[in-house]
């Protein structure tokens, strides 16, 4: 009978717990999950935004153009969410992937139908002859700043649920399943059922099985400040929203300034430099317009 009261006690403990944790736990759950689904439609809007730049001012691109916004928002979207991606290297694949159609419409359209091998020329030069100004590094910096903020707080509300899910699992000591015993269904045995422990008594017992529990309680309110540290930096000049939704505009910047110095870009990418790759680049597509 004892062992059946211990048991008994312990799951009362048990239940009171994740009773007295569950209406936290929901409230995080319920807000990571909204926060996510929020950033969901933050990128599709941003995507739709730059493919529809593409479709009404850069029409003749757009179809090729196309795989290379959804791969760069995928990217994104991953990142975010947690996966090991870094926004330098998808940014800059982007803008390497948006030279050879800038290229080929804007500044060189007469040749059409390029090979594989006159793309890759075009999109390896794109770093050295920088087409785009600085507009790239720019968005480098928007996006590294105003992303990692996000993905760190939606991270961290997810770390807040593992953390109560720990705590309402519960490790009870045989020490606590005894005071646990003598607090709650020892009066039982003696027919005292309607007697109910003191307010002391039931504190001095709970602080006794939840000792080592209590050691969360600075780290807590440490991540309960971080949380809100992190809400501050997701607001201002690098607001997520503000970034990914005026991308495009950055992109039609970029495309605008590549066009207007395309004289001279024609003349960096056809001409023969000193460094070995650019001189291959360089045979490669005097191989290539001489045989077209």
């Amino acid at each position: 009978m004892e062992e059946r009261y211990q048991i008994a006690a312990r799951q009362d403990m048990q239940q009171g717990l994740q009773t007295s944790s569950s209406t936290l736990k929901f409230l995080i759950s319920r807000n990571a999950a909204a926060f996510q689904e929020a950033l969901e439609t933050l990128i599709r809007q941003a995507e739709n935004y730059t493919s529809i730049l593409f479709c009404n001012t850069y029409r003749n691109m757009a179809l090729e153009a196309s795989a290379s916004v959804q791969e760069l928002f995928t990217d994104v979207g991953l990142y975010l969410f947690g996966a090991d991606v870094n926004p330098e290297e998808f940014i800059n694949r982007f803008f390497d992937s948006l030279f050879p159609l800038v290229y080929n419409h804007l500044i060189s359209p007469g040749v059409t139908d390029s090979s594989l091998e006159y793309s890759e020329c075009i999109r390896t030069a794109r770093r050295d002859v920088s087409p785009f100004g600085n507009i790239p590094k720019r968005v480098v910096g928007q996006m590294g700043r105003s992303l990692l903020p996000s993905r760190t707080f939606l991270q961290a509300l997810n770390l807040g649920i593992e953390v109560i899910n720990t705590t309402d699992h519960l490790h009870v000591s045989k020490e606590c399943s005894r005071a646990l015993l003598r607090m709650q269904y020892c009066p039982l045995c003696q027919g005292l059922t309607l007697s109910k422990p003191c307010m002391g008594y039931c504190l001095n017992v709970v602080r006794g099985c939840l000792a080592h529990t209590a050691e969360l309680n600075p780290h807590w309110h440490a991540y309960i400040r971080s949380l809100e540290e992190l809400s501050d930096a997701m607001h201002g000049t690098y607001d997520i929203e503000h970034v990914l939704l005026n991308f495009h505009v950055l992109v039609n910047d970029a495309v605008m300034q590549a066009h207007l110095n395309g004289q001279k870009l024609w003349e960096q990418v056809s001409s023969p430099a000193t460094s070995p790759d650019r001189r291959l680049r360089a045979q490669a597509l005097g191989v290539y317009i001489k045989f077209r």
